[in-house]
Formats: C-alpha cells, sequence, structure tokens
C-alpha cells in the first residue's frame, strides 16, 4: 500500500513537471483585438513556482498519509508480534517466578537467623566485655600485689608448683620445697625446689626473680622510659644470676647433682624482654651453670625427668618381674615333683588293690561259694572288679627318671 501511493505521488510530480515545461516552451498567442479589454500576458515563473508549490503539497500530504498507515501498520502488527511473544512466553516466566519465591523464602528465613544471630552475637560481646573487664580488675589486682615482694615470691613458687604439678612430676619423683642445705665452703642456701632424679641425685630450682625495673616498665608511657627499664631488669636479673651462681647449689650437702642450677624466671614475657635487651644473658648464665627457664622451658626440664623416672621404674618392674618369674619356675619343679609322687603313689595303690582282688577272686572265692553246699548261707557272693585305670605320668623332662617299684600279687 506504502508503494502504491509512492508511485502516485511522483506520478503526480512529473505530470505537473510536464505540465510546467510544455506551458513556458509553447508559442505565445495571438491576442485579439478588442477594444474594450485586453488580457493580461502570462508568467512563466510564476506559474512554474505555483505548481512547483501545489506539487510539494500533495507529495507532503501523500507522504504524510503513507507514513500514517505505515505507522499503523506497523503498531497492528507489532501488537500482534507483541501477543504471540507474549503468548509463547507465558509459560518460560513460571520456573522464574517459582524460583522468585523460593529465594524470597529463603531471604526470610535468612533474614530471621540473622536477628537471632544478631542477638547472640550482641549477648557474647556483652558477655566478652564483662569478662575484659573482670580481667582487667584482676590484671590490675595482680600487678599491685606484684609490687610487694613477698606477694611476689609467693607466686613465683604458686607458678612454680603449678608448672611441677603440670609435668606429672607428683606419681613418678618426689620433690621438697623450701629445704635448707649447705654447699662445701659452709655457705647455707635455701633453693624453693629439690627435684629427686632417677639415679639418686638431685635437682635444684630457685624461683626468686627481681621484677621491680620490669614493673615499672610496664607502667611507663614513653618509650624511652620504657627501654631504659628494661636495662635494669635485664642487669638485676644477671646480677641475681651472678648471686645463685656463688652459692653453688650443686655441691650441697655433697648429694649427687647437676652441676647447675635451675632459675625460674615465672613469666615469659619477663625473660624475653631481658633478653631482648640484653642478647648475651642466656649465654653467660649458662657459663655460669645456671640455667634460665621460663615456664615453658621448665616443663618441657620436668618432663624429660619424668620421661627418666618412667623409664627407671619400668626397668625395676622389669627386675621385679624376673625376680618372680624365677621364683614362680622354682615353685613349679617342687609342685611338679609333687604332682609326679602323687601319681606313682596312685598307680601303686592301683597294682596293690588289683593284686588283692586277684588274690580275692583265686583263693578267697573258691573256698567260700563251698559254704552253700553244707547248709550255710543261700546267697551268691559276687567278686570285687579290678581297676583298668591308671594315673598318667607326668612327662616333664626336668623331673628326675624315677626306678618303677616291683609289685608282687
Amino acid at each position: 500500500m506504502e508503494t502504491v501511493l509512492v508511485l502516485v505521488a511522483v506520478f503526480s510530480f512529473l505530470v505537473a513537471v510536464v505540465t510546467v515545461v510544455w506551458a513556458v516552451r509553447r508559442p505565445a498567442p495571438i491576442p485579439a483585438i478588442d477594444p474594450v479589454e485586453v488580457p493580461l500576458p502570462i508568467d512563466p515563473a510564476a506559474l512554474a513556482q505555483l505548481v512547483g508549490a501545489e506539487v510539494q503539497a500533495r507529495m507532503a500530504e501523500a507522504a504524510s498519509t503513507a507514513l500514517a498507515q505505515n505507522n499503523e501498520q506497523f503498531l497492528a502488527l507489532a501488537t500482534e508480534r507483541m501477543g504471540a511473544v507474549q503468548e509463547q512466553t507465558k509459560g518460560l516466566l513460571d520456573p522464574f517466578a517459582e524460583q522468585m519465591k523460593k529465594l524470597d523464602d529463603t531471604v526470610g528465613k535468612l533474614r530471621t537467623a540473622h536477628e537471632q544471630d544478631k542477638g547472640a552475637v550482641t549477648t557474647m560481646t556483652e558477655q566478652l566485655g564483662r569478662r575484659v573487664a573482670a580481667l582487667q580488675a584482676e590484671t590490675t589486682t595482680l600487678s599491685e600485689a606484684l609490687r610487694s615482694r613477698t606477694a611476689r615470691g609467693v607466686w613465683g613458687e604458686n607458678q612454680l608448683r603449678n608448672v611441677i604439678e603440670l609435668s606429672g612430676m607428683e606419681p613418678y619423683c618426689d620433690f621438697t620445697e623450701q629445704t635448707s642445705a649447705e654447699n662445701r665452703e659452709g655457705t647455707g642456701v635455701r633453693p624453693d625446689v629439690k627435684v629427686r632424679l632417677p639415679n639418686g641425685a638431685h635437682l635444684f630450682v630457685d624461683a626468686k626473680v627481681p621484677l621491680d625495673a620490669y614493673l615499672r616498665a610496664q607502667e611507663a608511657t614513653e618509650q624511652a622510659t620504657v627501654d631504659a627499664e628494661l636495662r635494669a631488669h635485664a642487669k638485676a636479673l644477671k646480677d641475681h644470676v651472678k648471686d645463685l651462681a656463688r652459692k653453688k647449689y650443686w655441691e650441697a650437702d655433697d648429694q649427687p647433682s647437676p652441676e647447675f642450677v635451675v632459675l625460674f624466671v615465672p613469666g615469659e614475657s619477663f625473660l624475653a624482654d631481658a633478653l631482648r635487651v640484653e642478647p648475651a644473658l642466656l649465654q653467660e648464665s649458662m657459663n655460669q651453670r645456671v640455667l634460665l627457664a621460663s615456664p615453658v622451658n621448665l616443663l618441657a626440664l620436668l618432663w624429660a625427668v619424668a620421661g627418666g623416672w618412667q623409664q627407671a621404674r619400668v626397668n625395676q618392674h622389669a627386675r621385679e618381674v624376673a625376680e618372680l618369674g624365677a621364683e614362680l619356675y622354682e615353685r613349679v619343679g617342687t609342685v611338679l615333683g609333687k604332682v609326679d609322687g602323687a601319681g606313682r603313689g596312685l598307680n601303686t595303690a592301683v597294682k596293690a588293690f588289683n593284686g588283692l582282688v586277684a588274690s580275692f577272686e583265686g583263693r578267697l572265692l573258691p573256698t567260700m561259694r563251698k559254704f552253700p553246699d553244707l547248709g550255710i548261707g543261700t546267697g551268691e557272693l559276687s567278686g570285687p572288679t579290678t581297676l583298668d585305670e591308671v594315673p598318667r605320668p607326668v612327662a616333664a623332662q626336668e623331673l628326675p627318671a624315677v626306678e618303677e617299684p616291683d609289685s608282687g600279687d
């Protein structure tokens, strides 16, 4: 339809053009002499302009009409196609809608679980806050308590006791606290713990550590002050190592002991910070036969001692089992001898019994059976039966050979 309208418009335009050209080129007619009225001459340019405007108006009207009809047909076709597409895709969106519904349900459940977890997290946060506050209060109390040397010494001894109990030393060794002794020079020594080793030797542990400078370093806020107090703490620990080395605990009462003493530092950070500012402190202490031990190091050392005690007890039990086995072996031999003697006695008794039965049947019963013929007795006498079973001999090669006794009737 659009094509036909376009063709009509083009044809009209051509007709108009031809008409204009013909009008311009046609020879002018000879005007008639009219004495009354002379006709005006015709302007070809104005006529062409008028025809062109008319053609343009017609062309615009035809184009507008064709465009309107084309739009209407396009909208109708598009509506028809959209309806067909909607009809075809109507069922395709159902699974998506179902999945969206499930997703919505899942999101709802997640939102509910989130709210519940949020409440649980809030509760845990509150509990954690209370515990942190309690921990801070306990830390403050401990820090204030550690300012007293007496309280600090008791705390160090309790830490040492906890490490010993954690290492499992109680079942495998004995330890005596606050034992006084003297070294070979007559100087009195008083270790915090004397641990008994499996070979009868003793290991001495001292838990007296200076902590004044370290506590001041923990309270300081300026880095320069902290570094200075930590250096003072390392120097105090080094001086204590020298004092401890001069006491020579390993010579106490001439008891066998490893030639070193253990200096127990009741906190990991106490020793770590001192070694950080004084790295040579550990080597210098070992050169003076003083072993610096934090709780973890002492625990490992006592575990090794506990393993030695366990091995010693295993060896002791093995010796006891060997002694019991030898004694049991001897006793079993004695019992075997008695069993063999009892069997031989039973065998002799059976042979004697069978001999008695044979004598009874061969000599006594024939005579006794004559009495009924003489009017004495009426019953039939039955003889005893012999024993066929004999005791089984003990065939142990450990028993000595015994000769069988001769048995007569």
